[in-house]
């Protein structure tokens, strides 16, 4: 797997590389999001962002990517000093996988990189994102179209850009209609092998996906001391 590390100090990405390289993973670098943009970035299957960087920062650069087709499915972990609960909600929000505070042990990072690995290779083998039934690809309701093949998502026929949390909620939802399922229940379909949950995941989650969905995002309701579900 390819992994690429955008953080302006060079020592640090220095020490990353050698020990993301020896646990076999293959390791580019850039110290800006600049030089990080003019590489292929589809081609990685992970990418740790430093935040707090000259010109392009970390989120609007995560934000270039999650608005790029080829680009929105690769995952994201965010490395920064930046510690404020305000700025790990602009993380999620952006749709960022994982959140590590600086300063972190090496041993954090290398654990942090193989479980966002394991819940994206899980997430494209996930019984979530197959076919609802025999010889389906396609999972819809009223306006709503979800290619589970492609992963992608259309509203009235307009393509709408989802993370793959979002999309994975969505299509557990909609194959899921007319019932309530818990924060617990949601984390252990769509989040598997998580090292940390922060408490408002599924809330961030819910709220983006209702507000990308339009119209639909009604049907996606909130029940008081219960959780969320599709409701028709």
């Amino acid at each position: 797997m390819k992994l690429l590390v955008v953080d302006d100090e060079e020592s640090l990405r220095e020490i990353l590389k050698f020990n993301l390289e020896v646990e076999g993973y293959d390791v580019d670098t850039a110290g800006s999001a600049e030089e990080a943009l003019k590489l292929r970035i589809e081609e990685y299957s992970l990418i740790l962002l430093d935040v707090m960087m000259d010109g392009i920062g970390g989120f609007k650069m995560a934000k270039l990517l999650k608005q790029n087709p080829a680009t929105a499915h690769i995952p994201i972990i965010f490395c920064t000093a930046k510690d404020t609960e305000n700025d790990t909600v602009t993380g999620l929000n952006i749709g960022a996988d994982d959140y590590i505070k600086k300063p972190f042990s090496v041993r954090e990072v290398v654990a942090r990189v193989k479980s966002v690995l394991r819940r994206s290779a899980a997430a494209a083998s996930s019984p979530i994102a197959a076919p609802a039934a025999a010889n389906t690809d396609t999972l819809s309701f009223e306006g709503i179209e979800v290619d589970l093949l492609k992963k992608t998502c259309f509203v009235e026929g307009d393509e709408v850009l989802l993370t793959r949390k979002e999309l994975e909620i969505l299509i557990f939802f909609l194959q899921n209609r007319g019932r309530i399922f818990s924060r617990e229940e949601i984390l252990n379909k769509v989040w598997t092998d998580e090292v940390v949950v922060l408490d408002r995941t599924i809330d961030v989650n819910i709220t983006r996906l209702r507000k990308k969905i339009g119209k639909y995002g009604e049907y996606i309701k909130t029940r008081l001391g219960y959780g969320y579900g599709f409701e028709v």
